[in-house]
């Protein structure tokens, strides 16, 4: 189910540097791994935001996101009370009956966006997670208790391990590896796990123009041809990606 409406902002929250958590209130519970088209009204730009599932509960929605030019600047400008626009949710989520064994997280930047809803949806099983920062580290406390292991990266080495969050899993431990991030962090995952045989699922990130399929402006080259970020993913497993 998609919904297109018109919603007040409960809160559009800067948690550091050009990071912010938008929260709205919906009645439809999204899949983790959707996402949602974004647009203020006051006609400063033209085509709406993607923006992914941070978190849903009690009704709240809330979306993680980075000021990386206009549109996202002006969303971040708003303010409670005003009315922004919303559509979604929309693409295909991560299918929860199909992540069991031993799982690990891995997400790098923005790209832990969509990784706290999935988490928090798939606790009981305990994945370890991974989170690679290039220095400053947001949203750790979210990922919480509930999960065997929490491994924190950052390049500078200010906060948890110094390097690359890739440099500190080692795929052939896990069954299911799910990643979220710079498409270079995400290549070099995939890459491991299909050369262990390790079943991998990627969140892949593209700029979009509508979100819904149409304007073909997110297709990506995968073997079985190409497809649209929006509507065939966000989500693709790591066998049908080209890396």
């Amino acid at each position: 189910m998609m919904k297109n409406d018109m919603s007040k902002i409960i809160e559009n929250k800067h948690i550091c540097d050009n990071i912010f958590e938008l929260v709205v209130l919906s009645d439809i519970v999204p899949l983790p791994g959707q996402f949602y088209m974004i647009k203020g009204l006051n006609g400063d730009y033209l085509l709406p935001r993607p923006i992914s599932v941070h978190n849903y509960q009690d009704g709240k929605l809330r979306l993680l996101y980075r000021v990386s030019g206009h549109g996202t600047d002006q969303i971040s400008r708003m303010k409670v009370n005003d009315n922004i626009q919303v559509l979604g949710p929309l693409g295909n989520g991560f299918d929860i009956a199909l992540l069991n064994g031993k799982i690990a997280i891995v997400g790098g930047g923005i790209g832990i966006a969509p990784l706290l809803y999935l988490m928090k949806n798939i606790e009981s099983k305990k994945p370890d997670v991974y989170l690679g920062f290039k220095d400053e580290t947001f949203c750790l406390e979210g990922f919480g208790p509930n999960r065997n292991e929490l491994i924190v990266v950052t390049e500078d080495g200010n906060t948890g391990h110094k390097g690359y969050v890739t440099d500190f899993i080692n795929v052939k431990d896990y069954d299911i590896v799910i990643t979220c991030g710079p498409e270079i962090m995400m290549e070099k995952i995939i890459r491991a796990c299909l050369e262990k045989n390790v079943e991998v699922y990627a969140s892949m990130e593209k700029r979009m123009a509508c979100g819904v399929g149409a304007c073909l402006g997110c297709v990506i080259n995968t073997k079985n041809g190409n497809k649209r970020v929006c509507k065939d993913g966000p989500v693709f497993n790591g066998t049908d990606l080209t890396v």
